[in-house]
């Protein structure tokens, strides 16, 4: 399933500005998140129980739970987000995550059958361009009994480092910092 129409709709935001606001981010957002269904969620779900039965049991449930939420929860509020975002976004680092989510769209195998890519954009876009929050959410938890955590208004992640030249990863475009530990 490839979603070119998403990113295409991006173009005329990159290319009109110097800057990019973060209300057309938005609205791109917003109207791609509406063509998500029940049923699509449904199956986004399913796979992710499906590839969660991989990870160490001793974090299994939490780390389902978060993403539940923070991942595909995270949708509902992103189609009803009416708050005016002033600041803008820096335009080299959106259209370089835009360049990573398209090229972990287009190496995407397993889960070309759901919505998971574009879900997986939308909410990576949203949370890092919009909410200027990490993508994995305080509390997420990682191998070792680490999770990302917050201190002060900084966020930081236990992986980022070990994750920041994976393709699949969003590590690059996240705004948290690596976790010393």
């Amino acid at each position: 399933m490839k979603y070119n129409d998403f990113y295409n709709d991006f173009k005329d935001v990159v290319s009109s500005e110097s800057t990019i606001s973060k209300h057309a981010v938005l609205n791109i957002l917003k109207k791609h998140s509406s063509t998500i269904s029940v049923f699509d969620l449904m199956q986004v779900s399913a796979e992710m129980n499906e590839e969660s039965k991989y990870i160490q049991k001793s974090y299994r449930e939490k780390s389902k739970g978060i993403y539940a939420k923070n991942f595909l929860g995270r949708l509902k509020y992103v189609s009803s987000d009416e708050n005016h975002y002033e600041k803008s976004i820096d335009k080299e680092e959106f259209i370089d995550a835009l360049a990573t989510l398209k090229s972990y769209n287009e190496n995407e195998t397993i889960s070309t059958k759901t919505k998971f890519p574009l879900i997986y954009a939308i909410i990576s876009l949203y949370t890092t361009f919009i909410l200027e929050e990490p993508i994995h959410p305080v509390g997420t938890p990682f191998p070792g009994s680490l999770e990302v955590e917050e201190h002060a208004g900084i966020y930081y992640c236990p992986v980022k480092d070990a994750n920041i030249d994976s393709p699949n990863a969003v590590c690059k475009m996240c705004i948290a910092e690596q976790l010393d530990f």
